[in-house]
């Protein structure tokens, strides 16, 4: 979320284990030392140019289903106060849940807050209960979820304590809480009793088991040290604007929380264990297996410092790898406003790949996974760099839309200023399709295809990806600032012959298994998904795993390699068009939802 344009702050390191010091990289760092480019005229809408092969003519993707839900969710930040602090620009996020297990995922919204002169209170966050057929029932108050009283922004969701039910931790300002599910009924906060202390402006989080106990550790970002007792008065960046939101540069990175399991319902703190080359102001984060070792690392997108990547060595020991794996900035060794995160083989490698959203007149970054702990830089080659410098990018999510076996794009956006340089408050999301073009895999503008809220600007934030009617096919869910929740149907299987079939991994014991790799065979290649921990921004994805099978007429062998003991187990002639439950040593699977 970095407010100054990027010459204010530009700096070389080296990337990856390549020097910097060449004719190509000198130019590109004398291109981005340019001074600021004089101020035009303030345009509503800037359409970026396509790029790719011709897109063709179909039925719309996604339809806005929110009116008659039930949902009726609007995250407030704030701002109407004319505080200008930069507590209102970080947003909030959604999770998919399914807290009662009828097989249905339920929707949790952060509320966001206020301010009383200096007094920072909560807004209300909600629950809404999948009831079936695109209907929602708010049942905040009737589960325990009716008294948060702090300003809240993410939230993260796992079974932290192995008893078979999701939990859930809400990030905010001031504190973090966590929920703990109690027979699918109701949530006590144990926050105190389970030892998380953490007293920081906390945003991103997220769950995975680090050490190979079977349950979850918890890592948390925090961003920086803004309070009313250090709230400087930041000139807007339009002439003859006199206030505005302040850069995260104007403030000192909080050093991030990591939190062991100690499999009794508690945590201890760990932060100690984390040794970052640099602090960093934490946003996103996002924990799945990046060596294909088997074993979940850690990867933080930092606003305006470099990313962190934490891989597992032996007892759990963690490094911190971003710098020697090249995925810490861009190309130009420069650091970047870093927001939301994903990870995907995008390219068929069978490798975890990442994907981040950054700011404006910035590439968004696309870091291909080339095995053996390395990384290249692939945003502009993978079309990426033709649509991300026009916007302010936060949630964001690998989602396979019509089913075709390649994860593509979702991106929404929305500035952080009142009144930003060049550019509007409010942005249209982004759907980019990965489709083959010049031989490689190419993210191309889609948005013509996704339906009418593409076309309508917001300021959004945090997004969930999951099939909330459980027919194959994903679903989106948006969280806006100061504006009402949006929900999508996806609707691509309108005309589409494509298949799908679905996955719920289930570790022995329910134990967690984020690192976990799930391969299918098809009758053209093999399709590679990974569970994850974290992700998006602020928000929580469906945990399923699911496989487009684009026409091929059958699933082939699907194979898991499960986390930690790096076991392969085989499942065969798992019927299409249904959602399987595959137990860790059990060689049946067990058809859900019939």
């Amino acid at each position: 979320m970095n407010t100054n344009r990027r010459p204010r702050w530009h700096r070389t390191t080296v990337i990856g284990l390549t020097s910097m010091l060449t004719f190509i990289s000198l130019a590109l760092v004398l291109a981005g030392c340019r001074p600021d480019p004089a101020v035009g005229p303030h345009v509503e809408h800037v359409e970026p140019p396509a790029v790719g092969p011709a897109i063709p003519d179909g039925p719309l993707w996604f339809r806005d289903v929110t009116a008659n839900s039930g949902i009726s969710f609007t995250h407030r930040n704030g701002e109407e106060t004319d505080q200008y602090t930069i507590l209102e620009s970080v947003g909030g996020g959604v999770a998919m849940i399914d807290y009662d297990g009828d097989g249905l995922l339920d929707l949790f919204f952060t509320g966001g807050g206020t301010f009383q002169g200096e007094q920072i209170k909560g807004h209300p966050c909600k629950l809404y209960k999948n009831l079936g057929k695109w209907k929602f029932e708010d049942v905040t108050a009737k589960v325990g979820l009716d008294k948060i009283d702090f300003y809240t922004h993410g939230l993260a969701v796992a079974d932290y304590d192995r008893d078979g039910r999701p939990d859930l931790l809400i990030t905010g300002y001031g504190r973090v809480a966590l929920f703990r599910n109690d027979d699918g009924k109701r949530f006590a906060e144990v926050t105190q009793k389970a030892g998380l202390t953490e007293k920081s402006w906390s945003t991103g989080a997220g769950f995975a088991d680090l050490t190979g106990s079977g349950f979850p550790d918890l890592y948390i970002c925090n961003y920086v040290d803004w309070s009313f007792q250090n709230h400087p008065k930041c000139a807007g960046k339009r002439p003859g604007v006199d206030q505005d939101v302040c850069p995260p540069q104007r403030f000192k990175p909080l050093p991030h929380a990591l939190y062991r399991n100690n499999k009794d319902g508690t945590f201890r703190s760990a932060a100690e264990e984390l040794k970052p080359r640099q602090p960093g102001c934490g946003l996103g984060v996002v924990l799945a297996d990046f060596t294909g070792e088997g074993k979940p690392g850690i990867y933080v997108a930092n606003d305006a410092t470099d990313n962190h990547l934490y891989l597992v060595r032996a007892a759990g020991k963690l490094e911190e790898k971003a710098l020697l794996s090249g995925v810490a900035g861009d190309d130009a060794g420069h650091f970047n406003g870093s927001m939301g995160v994903d990870v995907a083989d995008y390219d068929g490698s069978g490798l975890a790949s990442i994907f981040v959203t950054n700011f404006q007149d910035e590439l968004h970054a696309l870091y291909q996974n080339l095995g053996q702990e390395r990384f290249a830089y692939q945003s502009r080659v993978a079309g990426i760099g033709a649509l991300s410098r026009h916007f302010v990018s936060f949630g964001t999510g690998f989602i396979d839309v019509d089913n075709d076996g390649w994860e593509d794009l979702l991106i929404v956006n929305g500035h952080v200023l009142r009144k930003p340089l060049g550019s509007t408050v409010k942005q249209v999301p982004l759907l980019m399709r990965n489709v083959e073009y010049l031989k490689r895999r190419f993210f191309q503008n889609y948005a013509k295809r996704g339906g009418p809220v593409f076309t309508v600007p917001e300021v959004s934030r945090g997004v969930a990806i999951g099939d909330l009617d459980n027919d194959g096919w994903p679903d989106v869910v948006i969280c806006n600032t100061n504006s009402p929740a949006v929900l999508l149907r996806n609707e691509a299987s309108g005309g589409n012959p494509a298949r799908w079939l679905g996955v719920r991994l289930k570790g022995k014991g329910d134990r967690d298994v984020v690192g976990s790799t799930v391969t299918l065979k098809t009758d053209s290649r093999t399709v590679t998904r990974f569970t994850k921990g974290g992700g998006s921004y602020l928000s929580a994805n469906d945990q399923r795993i699911l496989f487009g099978l684009g026409t091929t007429s059958r699933a082939g062998r699907v194979t898991v390699k499960w986390s930690w003991s790096g076991t392969e187990q085989h499942f065969d002639n798992l019927e299409p068009e249904n959602y399987w439950e595959l137990h860790e040593g059990e060689p049946a699977a067990k058809r859900l939802y019939q």
